[in-house]
């Protein structure tokens, strides 16, 4: 199985940017920003929430929002703000908001089917 990275930007609230590169994470809840990004443009903790790792192990992260912008469209959306030695990860809750899923075949983002029933 592959990594897929994608490059992007975020935008805080009094209208600081920065160039991020994620690791797309399929597995990952909210998109992570590492502790330099957050702090650069700005973002402050909303809440704290506690996150369980993939080795079962629990970590409490503090959780702002910020303004999100990839190639395939940009949004608003929750992000962890990070500690140091985190990396950038692009989650689920992030993908969903632009209406994007990873290919699992081509580890490639492309567009959800959008339902409405």
């Amino acid at each position: 199985m592959g990594m897929t990275y994608i490059d992007g930007s975020v935008r805080g609230p009094e209208g600081r940017s920065a160039s991020v590169r994620f690791l797309v994470d399929s597995g990952a809840t909210y998109t992570l920003l590492p502790q330099g990004t957050w702090r650069d443009i700005g973002l402050t903790p909303k809440r704290s929430v506690t996150f369980t790792l993939a080795d079962g192990f629990t970590i409490a992260r503090d959780v702002g929002e910020c303004h999100i912008t990839l190639p395939q469209g940009e949004s608003h959306t929750p992000v962890i703000l990070g500690a140091p030695g985190d990396e950038a990860l692009l989650g689920v809750v992030t993908l969903e908001i632009l209406g994007l899923v990873l290919n699992p075949f081509t580890r490639e983002l492309q567009p959800m089917r959008m339902l409405l029933v």
